[in-house]
């Protein structure tokens, strides 16, 4: 078999594994877990208190139950996707939150740190 035509061979097998790869994801079942965890993990420290944890704690809600609607219809490759982006707005959700308990707490103790000097002066 000369070079070219193990390439072909190879690219053609690459082709086929692909493609029974994209069959079998089509009638796998979505995996929603990593997404809802990450909605739960959000709401637990509170990201709806905070207005930029509370938009994009929104859009991940919004974009898990998009995708599970999609997956319903069967476009299981575009609810894949758009469980992802859930999954990130999850995630930069609990960020912020932490975020914004972080530059509080460093408030606090600056706040803290000037009354102390008042109070030894």
């Amino acid at each position: 078999m000369n070079r070219i035509s193990r390439i072909g061979t190879m690219v053609i097998a690459a082709a086929v594994i692909a493609a029974a790869t994209v069959a079998g994801c089509a009638g796998a079942p979505l995996r929603t877990e990593a997404s809802t965890s990450g909605i739960r993990a959000a709401e637990e420290i509170g990201a709806t208190k905070v207005p930029r944890a509370a938009l994009h704690l929104q859009l991940a809600r919004e974009e898990l139950e998009k995708a599970k609607k999609m997956a319903a219809n069967g476009d299981k490759e575009a609810a894949a996707s758009l469980l992802t982006r859930s999954e990130a707005d999850a995630e930069l959700a609990v960020v912020l939150s932490r975020e914004d308990a972080e530059k509080s707490e460093a408030r606090a103790a600056v706040e803290r740190v000037r009354q102390l000097r008042k109070e030894n002066e």
